[in-house]
């Protein structure tokens, strides 16, 4: 129970996160880049917005300890929908048809994931194999962002790099917490947040904001479900394997949809948020 509760209070923290943000990044003057940033470092708002997105972060790291991947990773995708409905519901923003119906599509797929889900603690990376089978994806993360000239690979890139960091908190995460510097994956893990953000940096100049969040999501939830069950002894309750592939192919899609659906306007403040955290 505590890694669930860890896990719903990490998607209002992420939601509460998406939400200050974009009413401070609505409010303040137009701009671009570390310049827009600068201003809103100044907004308590905002800061209170980069706090929840911090909170998210250590609580999801927190559920990570019992709770599979698939469905860690998905909550936390399903962050921007719990978002935009407190949006809806507080401050009268408005959504059409097609983005209600994704927010149902997934909540649903989220409801499944929960259902399906069996507790456990990861299986132990060893060290080396720690090492190089996530340091090797860090490096042709590095190439792509360096090299690639289009935004989908260097957001697919950046996708792969935050799910070496859900992977590798995984395995960390029932450590003892004055424990953890003494772990090289916990450096790794924190290389391959570095990394990501620097992808995701590299991408949002490139392309649409939303597309491109919603492409970096898709890759990361996709990558630690198949990661989790395979090689990290995650666990699914007996005959509900279907539960975990509908749940999370409800959630890709609706990240996916948002990311299209989603107007200009609201859009920026949340990959804005994202790059922040």
């Amino acid at each position: 129970m505590p890694g669930y509760l860890a896990l719903a209070a990490a998607t209002a923290m992420y939601a509460l996160g998406i939400v200050a943000q974009t009413v401070a990044a609505r409010r303040a003057a137009p701009g671009r880049g570390f310049g827009l940033l600068a201003r809103l470092a100044a907004d308590r708002l905002y800061l209170l917005g980069f706090a929840g997105q911090v909170g998210g972060f250590v609580l999801a790291f927190v559920a990570r300890a019992e709770l599979p991947l698939y469905l860690v990773q998905a909550g936390s995708s399903c962050a921007v929908g719990v978002a935009t409905a407190f949006g809806v519901l507080a401050l009268g923003w408005r959504v059409r048809p097609v983005e209600v119906a994704v927010l149902v599509a997934m909540a649903l797929g989220l409801l499944l994931l929960a259902g399906a889900s069996a507790p456990s603690v990861a299986d132990e990376i060893p060290v080396r194999t720690g090492l190089v089978a996530l340091g090797a994806p860090l490096l042709v993360v590095l190439l792509v962002t360096r090299r690639a000239k289009g935004v989908v690979p260097v957001a697919v890139a950046a996708g792969v790099a935050y799910a070496v960091v859900a992977v590798a908190s995984r395995s960390l995460a029932d450590e003892p917490p004055l424990e953890l510097p003494h772990y090289p994956l916990l450096w790794l893990m924190v290389l391959a947040a570095l990394v990501g953000q620097a992808g995701l940096a590299v991408a949002l100049q490139r392309g649409s904001a939303t597309a491109t969040v919603a492409t970096m999501d898709s890759v990361t939830v996709v990558v630690t479900s198949v990661v989790g069950v395979l090689a990290l002894g995650d666990r699914v309750a007996p005959g509900r394997g279907w539960w975990v592939a509908v749940g999370v192919a409800l959630v890709v899609a609706g990240v996916l949809a948002l990311g299209r659906a989603s107007r200009p306007a609201p859009a920026e403040p949340v990959a804005a948020a994202r790059e922040a955290a």
